[in-house]
């Protein structure tokens, strides 16, 4: 058996990939995970805002309002498992925050398309959205995730 099958055995029978980063977290990655945290806690607010709304408000559809309620309090699931994984310096964190900040920017911009207060909200996204995936590109961060460039065979 080659090392390369080794490493995939291992890693299928839930081995970590490589050595856990060591050494303290850099602040960019800190950063980054605690955004990441508060988009996610704020999509949670709103899924269940809109869930309650939904169910003891009086919407034009109560099934509708509460399947939006439910998707978005799904869709809240990423960036909490995103950040914890980033505050934890796993590895495979890194990918879903990217998804989510890419994601944020159309939202953002739909933000500040709709007017009044709307605007500042669709900012804050847009100025959140864009700092992360600074932090997550700089090199600090990907060292601390354990991300290095790619060895060629």
């Amino acid at each position: 058996m080659s090392s390369q099958q080794k490493q995939s055995v291992s890693r299928a029978a839930g081995a970590p990939a490589g050595p856990e980063p060591t050494g303290p977290r850099p602040a960019r990655l800190s950063a980054a995970a605690a955004l990441t945290a508060v988009e996610g806690l704020a999509l949670a607010a709103l899924g269940g805002y809109m869930l309650i709304m939904g169910l003891a408000g009086a919407p034009d559809s109560a099934r509708q309002a509460e399947m939006g309620g439910l998707t978005v309090l799904a869709l809240a699931v990423l960036p909490l498992v995103a950040a914890r994984g980033l505050w934890l310096r796993r590895r495979w964190s890194r990918g879903p925050s990217l998804i989510t900040q890419i994601v944020a920017l159309p939202v953002a911009w739909t933000l500040v398309n709709g007017g009044g207060a709307l605007i500042a909200a669709g900012i804050g996204l847009a100025v959140a959205a864009l700092v992360v995936l600074v932090l997550l590109v700089n090199p600090t961060a990907t060292e601390a995730l354990g991300i290095g460039p790619r060895e060629t065979p």
